[in-house]
């Protein structure tokens, strides 16, 4: 591939992938630089709101997704100590009202759709074992180098890859981030989240119905749903916590999570399904503030490495695609001058990532409360479900268009 038209990506995660089918539809090649050696998730499930599977659905991904996804009908909220349902939201009308799917999915089973769509694609090239170290901004476009690990050497090798564009999808510890100026460390947000699966026929009916589930209780909460076509059920437990490090999977065992769903706070129900689990992978969530300037010249940051949010609104992976969405649509309008089409993505996407970040931080103050925990549940209560829900249509109605 030549650098004429040529936009270089930096990370093969959700948000990378989807960039990377969006802008070689908008007619550019693309090259796609991964720093793991071969692609693999494990152990997490998505919820993909209507605002990012209309996005897939338009990128031709429907049939894919479709066999491996769940379609919820509620999502159900209820209270940690008894099990008691607090309140119902009705998911099924939000794919109704939004025109396109509400789903739930194993993470690997969406980026295994997107890679067999980059694959077969002629115009994408997928390099693995490919780190981004620095990029330097020539008179041609920019020349990204990167570290690939040799079998055997001591020392990675450099290899050098030339593009028009560069685009950090690089996650929240990007190295494109860092080299376009802003080198401060992601802030811990004092919480940990567990995530294991339980094969779908060792739960207890109630966690098999075509639902998410959201337990709240005292500085914690759990959430679990039924994934890959219902024969799995995604577990993610999250807690006030202290332990701090990189990355989101670090194995942990069940009694690091029981000890923190106790028996009197947390109904004998949920911790079952806790229990189930032979192994959990854990992860430090982390936040960034919003900033002011995603990129500079020929150079722009998507997803996680611009924005990343709290997982409180499952909102993380959907922000990821809509940028990608946005990013080819302003690409599409600026065809004589792509570094204008990039300031023109950052400037429409700037209010809503911010806007979704800071509710979905509120919403782990409300899902975390303490002592006044009862006073939250009265207020869901008292609110309904449909009433609840309604608040969250600027999110889900959300257009590329």
């Amino acid at each position: 591939m030549t650098a004429t038209r040529t936009a270089v990506i930096a990370g093969a995660g959700i948000g990378g992938l989807t960039a990377a089918l969006s802008l070689a539809r908008a007619g550019l090649q693309v090259i796609i630089l991964e720093q793991a050696e071969r692609l693999e998730e494990t152990g997490a499930g998505i919820q993909l709101s209507p605002n990012a599977s209309r996005v897939l659905l338009d990128l031709g991904l429907r049939e894919r997704l479709r066999a491996v996804a769940v379609a919820p009908t509620a999502l159900r909220v209820l209270r940690a100590r008894d099990g008691h349902e607090i309140l119902r939201m009705p998911l099924a009308q939000v794919a109704e009202r939004c025109g396109a799917p509400y789903w739930v999915i194993h993470r690997a089973d969406l980026q295994a759709a997107l890679l067999e769509a980059v694959q077969a694609n002629p115009n994408i090239k997928l390099v693995l074992g490919t780190r981004v170290d620095r990029f330097a901004v020539n008179a041609d476009g920019i020349t990204v180098q990167g570290l690939y690990a040799l079998p055997n050497a001591k020392v990675p090798a450099r290899v050098d890859t030339e593009g028009s564009l560069l685009i950090g999808a690089d996650g929240i510890w990007s190295a494109v981030r860092a080299q376009l100026g802003d080198k401060s460390r992601p802030r811990f947000a004092s919480r940990v989240a567990w995530r294991a699966l339980v094969p779908t026929e060792m739960a207890a009916k109630p966690a098999r119905e075509p639902m998410v589930n959201l337990w709240l209780g005292r500085r914690s909460h759990l959430v679990h749903y039924p994934v890959a076509g219902g024969a799995q059920i995604n577990v993610v437990a999250i807690t006030e916590d202290r332990w701090d490090a990189p990355g989101w999977s670090t194995r942990s065992m069940p009694a690091e999570v029981l000890a923190r769903y106790p028996l009197g706070a947390w109904s004998r129900h949920a911790r079952d399904l806790l229990g189930i689990p032979d192994h959990w992978l854990k992860w430090a969530l982390h936040e960034r503030a919003p900033l002011s300037g995603w990129g500079d010249g020929p150079v722009t940051l998507l997803g996680d490495a611009a924005h990343p949010v709290l997982p409180f609104l499952a909102q993380g992976a959907a922000l990821a695609i809509e940028d990608a969405a946005v990013l080819a649509a302003e690409i599409t309008a600026h065809p004589d001058n792509l570094v204008q089409g990039l300031r023109a993505y950052e400037t429409r996407r700037r209010g809503r990532t911010t806007r979704v970040q800071q509710a979905a931080r509120q919403t782990g103050r409300i899902y975390h409360r303490g002592a006044d925990a009862f006073l939250r549940d009265t207020v869901m209560r008292v609110l309904g479900g449909e009433r609840l829900l309604q608040r969250y249509d600027w999110i889900y109605n959300w257009r590329v268009d």
